[in-house]
């Protein structure tokens, strides 16, 4: 099931296509085997790019895997809705696309240190 997933850099905030009320505490059942495609980040739309969408996925146990430029995994953990993933693997190949390339970092860096995280529905 592939959902939207807007990322800011102040918050990642899970936009799920018809996915609960807005607002509401993210829990990992709401993650569980789901698949969010990038749509923006910051109000920039992400032009996706054949066979190559910028995704996150959540499987058991808080497996955390998905694809920017690189392929990223990582096991992660939702705390009173502060979504981290500590230890996060990843290739590190660089992008062709330079601001494909800073938002890779960007997710890098909001998925290491942790966000807040909260879903709003999204027609």
């Amino acid at each position: 099931m592939k959902k939207c997933l807007p990322m800011a850099l102040a918050a990642l905030l899970l936009t799920g296509c018809g996915m609960s009320q807005s607002g509401k505490t993210v829990t990992e059942d709401d993650l569980l085997h789901h698949n969010f495609v990038l749509q923006s980040v910051d109000g920039v739309a992400v032009k996706p790019q054949p066979g190559n969408a910028p995704s996150i996925e959540f499987g058991e146990k808080m497996h955390v895997s998905g694809a920017m430029c690189n392929r990223f995994f990582g096991s992660g953990q939702l705390q009173n809705s502060v979504l981290t993933v500590k230890n996060l693997a990843s290739t590190r190949m660089l992008c062709t696309d330079a601001q494909r390339n800073q938002w890779d970092q960007t997710l890098s860096t909001v998925l290491e240190k942790g966000q807040k995280s909260t879903s709003t529905l999204s027609s």
